[in-house]
This record gives structure tokens, sequence and C-alpha cells, in this order.
């Protein structure tokens, strides 16, 4: 089969096309500097503006494009953060729309951020009402882009990622302070983080593409997630370093600003879609998703 990805170089892109190609199917990697890229076997990188009719039927397109939320959030940040989703998102409803024959499904990526934050509610898929804050409002417009695919009954699936643990991303950051003995909660722990390995993230996905009853929003997420003291807990005893500092949320806030609060505060999230549709979690733990991190 053959799947078109946006934002395919990425984190999370890279690890499912991976897995896709060792399954023998063939990704479109949507990029805005092909010429930079080599094409192989079972890849083949197209810009923006590649015609739609000199594509092959494509089983499913994966939107996963999006400036990166790390870095000091600027008024310019936040919008490079709201509009390059916007613009990715509404690009591949353009495509999608001038495909003679179109996709089964199209899995737009999203993020647990559509809750707000709470140390005391519990979010699942069922759970309508969006936060009021900045990330709220990304998720919520990103989401109202994709729906478009809706009207052309394509099967849409909102992919509402959580902290997802891997050799890139977030892991490695919130590593280094415990790396340097330095390793501790943040603020007063308490905040919830709901978490996923990077395996999980891509078989979930897949079983989204391969699954018809499956859509709307999505939680990739652990069953479990767990209080940040306690991840930052499990996070020194894999590395076998101490855990005594804590690091205050005003000096987070003072260093990082407002992106601050994706590590200052959280949300317990639920994946009940995906375990009332029967997908398993390869690591629900969090000590066995570290253990294999550190040993892969």
């Amino acid at each position: 089969m053959n799947f078109l990805i946006s934002g395919g170089s990425g984190f999370i892109g890279k690890n499912l096309s991976e897995s896709l190609h060792e399954k023998g199917h063939h990704t479109y990697i949507l990029t805005r500097s092909p010429d930079n890229k080599s094409n192989t076997s079972n890849t083949t990188y197209i810009d923006y503006n590649y015609p739609a009719d000199k594509l092959p039927i494509i089983e499913g397109v994966i939107n996963l494009a999006g400036e990166s939320l790390f870095g000091y959030w600027s008024s310019k940040k936040k919008e490079k953060i709201m509009d390059s989703r916007l613009e990715a998102t509404n690009h591949l409803i353009e495509l999608m729309g001038n495909l003679k024959t179109k996709p089964n499904v199209f899995i737009s990526g999203s993020a647990v951020g559509y809750y707000g934050t709470s140390e005391d509610l519990i979010f699942t898929e069922a759970t309508i009402d969006p936060g009021k804050d900045f990330l709220a409002d990304v998720t919520v417009k990103w989401e109202e882009a994709a729906r478009q695919a809706e009207a052309m009954d394509i099967r849409t699936v909102y992919a509402r990622f959580g902290l997802v643990l891997g050799k890139e991303g977030s892991l490695p950051l919130m590593s280094l302070p415990v790396k340097m003995y330095t390793g501790g909660k943040i603020g007063n722990g308490e905040q919830w983080m709901s978490w996923i390995h990077i395996n999980d993230v891509v078989h979930l996905m897949e079983y989204c593409l391969s699954k018809p009853e499956i859509e709307g929003p999505v939680n990739f997420t652990s069953p479990k997630p767990t209080r940040n003291k306690d991840f930052m807990k499990s996070l020194s005893e894999n590395l076998k370093r101490p855990y005594w500092f804590r690091t205050p949320s005003v000096l987070i806030h003072a260093i990082i600003g407002e992106m601050g609060q994706l590590i200052t505060k959280g949300q317990y999230v639920l994946p009940k879609k995906a375990l009332d549709n029967g997908f398993e979690f390869m690591y629900p733990e969090l000590k066995d998703a570290l253990t294999e991190l550190a040993e892969s």
C-alpha cells in the first residue's frame, strides 16, 4: 500500500515510516526540500506543489507537520506553532480533494493539550470541552482544519499525542539534568504526565490505519499516567543517578516563559478509545518503557 506523510522526517514520522517499510508499504514524504533528499525503493520525497494526478492510489494520509513546541514562546514563535499546523493541514485537505481516488483514512496529529491542564480531572476522548490556554486553542483549530476531510467521506482520526518517549523528542532533554546529578521533581511534582513509548505510538498509528471502526479523537497515551515526582524518580533510578533536587516552577517560567506550562502543568489522560477497540500496549508501565529505551 501507499501512504502519504507530512512531517515524515520528524521524530514520529521517521519511526512510522520505518515500520511501514518493514511491512512492505511505500511512503510518500511531503517536504519543502525534496531536492535535498534521496528517494529509495520504499520512499519517495515530494514537495507541496506535487500534482495530485501523478500520485498512485494512496491508502492513507498522515499529518505530522508543525513547528516544534520547544523554544521560548514569543509572539512570533506562537504564530509559527499555530500557522504551520493549519497551513500543512489545509494543504493536505486540498491535495486529498484533488485525488481521483480518495484515501480510506486521514490521521491528523493533535495533542492532549486539547484538554487543558488539571491535577485532579481525568480526561478521555469523551471529554468535549477543550481547555482555555494557548495549546488548547491550537489543537482545537488544528482539528477543525482536519475535519474538512470528513466532508469528503474520508475516515478521520485526530491523534492526540501525549509526551512521546524515545531517543529523540523531550526525553533526552529531561534526562540531561538527571545525568548531571541535579535531577528531581519539577515544581510541586504533583502534575500528571500522560506519556507513551514511541513504539506504542507507531503501533497505535498503524492500528488506526487498519481499523475502519476507529475515527474521531484518539488519545495516544499510556493507560498509566504518572505524576512528575514519580516520573523523575523512575528516570533517576533508570539512569542510576540521585534524585534530590527540586526545580521551582518560577525558575522554569523565567527561563522558557509560557512554554513552561508543558513542564509545570499537566493532565491525566486515558486512551479509552484505543483500549475499547482492543489495542494492547507494549509498554503500559513507565519502568518498562524507560528500561527498553535505555537498552535499545
